[in-house]
């Protein structure tokens, strides 16, 4: 029943801005910590950005801090990404991920592709 679907990958150019999503169903959106994950052909997987459970607090990798946020709507249970002034080395398979605010349940997407190129 646990279900978290991503929206909004696609080709764009360097510098140019893409709005992730994912739409999560299945569990109490509002008890997770919501996570953007990253995974480019033969790199190990990356955490991106995250946005706490309740209280909204960020955090973000360095290599997209000041260019990407994260966002959340406990409503409509979704998470956000928007990515802006976008670099090839972002260039990824980006996957949603929601952890249980006491850390015993983790939920992962399938992944939405991003490819940044010219």
């Amino acid at each position: 029943q646990v279900q978290l679907v991503e929206s909004g990958g696609g080709l764009v150019h360097p510098g140019g801005s893409l709005r992730l999503s994912c739409a999560a169903s299945g569990f109490t959106f509002s008890m997770y910590t919501m996570s953007w994950y990253r995974q480019a052909p033969g790199s190990e997987r990356e955490l991106v950005a995250d946005i706490s459970s309740t209280a909204g607090i960020t955090n973000y990798a360095d290599s997209v801090k000041g260019r990407f946020t994260i966002s959340r709507d406990n409503v409509k249970n979704t998470v956000s990404l928007q990515m802006n002034s976008l670099k090839p080395e972002d260039t990824a398979v980006y996957t949603c991920k929601a952890r249980h605010q006491r850390g015993w349940y983790n939920y992962w997407g399938q992944g939405t592709q991003v490819t940044v190129s010219s």
